[in-house]
């Protein structure tokens, strides 16, 4: 028997976002109802890195691909959720190493990120740093997934970001695995399709059992 996960966070005005800033928190307006209408209706104003999301290379590259160039393909298939719980700040070389993580793996990274549930947002969140990045470029992941809202953070020139999309590595960012054993599923990742642009907003699951 299979068993779904959805590791998406929930889109609402109260939500954590990037740094606590207002302007980055999703906006919603009712423009009709029964009141007013003949129907209920509403309209949304939202980013494109606003909770769960995939980023496109031309979020950090002058001259990076946008959001269209990653094909749906690309997003679904089997991946593993890998347990760094105990890491406190910043996932490391040596945080990554014990998993023997392969070429062309979908690899999630379940911390203490996916542990707060507030609507604020925890400015020292634990992120990837610049040699785990590294590590992941030589050992030729396909994707990565993180449970923070960014993949890195304090680092200039954000060489994170930059080395993953320099070798086509996928990454996903804002995912939620608190209720998720660590293992292997099936992962489904559906950005809207949106074309242009650096973002776009996912709903993201994992099956289990299949």
């Amino acid at each position: 028997m299979f068993k779904i996960y959805d590791i998406s966070m929930t889109i609402q005005q109260d939500m954590q976002v990037w740094n606590n800033a207002d302007n980055n928190r999703p906006v919603f307006e009712n423009v009709s109802n029964y009141e007013t209408g003949e129907v209920y209706d509403s309209k949304m104003t939202l980013g494109v890195h606003c909770g769960t999301h995939v980023d496109a290379p031309l979020h950090m590259l002058e001259d990076g691909a946008t959001i269209e160039s990653i094909g749906l393909e690309e997003l679904v298939g089997h991946a593993r959720v890998l347990d760094l719980t105990a890491v406190e700040d910043s996932i490391t070389k040596a945080d990554l190493e014990k998993f023997g993580i392969q070429k062309g793996e979908w690899i999630l990274l379940k911390t203490r990120n996916s542990f707060n549930e507030s609507n604020t947002f925890d400015t020292g969140f634990v992120y990837v740093n610049e040699e785990a990045a590294r590590y992941l470029v030589e050992l030729g992941i396909w994707g990565v997934g993180v449970d923070g809202l960014g993949i890195e953070r304090s680092q200039r020139e954000y060489p994170t970001h930059r080395q993953l999309f320099r070798n086509n590595i996928i990454i996903v960012e804002g995912l939620r695995l608190k209720n998720v054993p660590p293992g292997t599923y099936f992962l489904v990742v559906a950005p809207l399709k949106l074309t242009g642009l650096e973002a776009a907003p996912a709903r993201a699951i994992l099956i289990g059992g299949v």
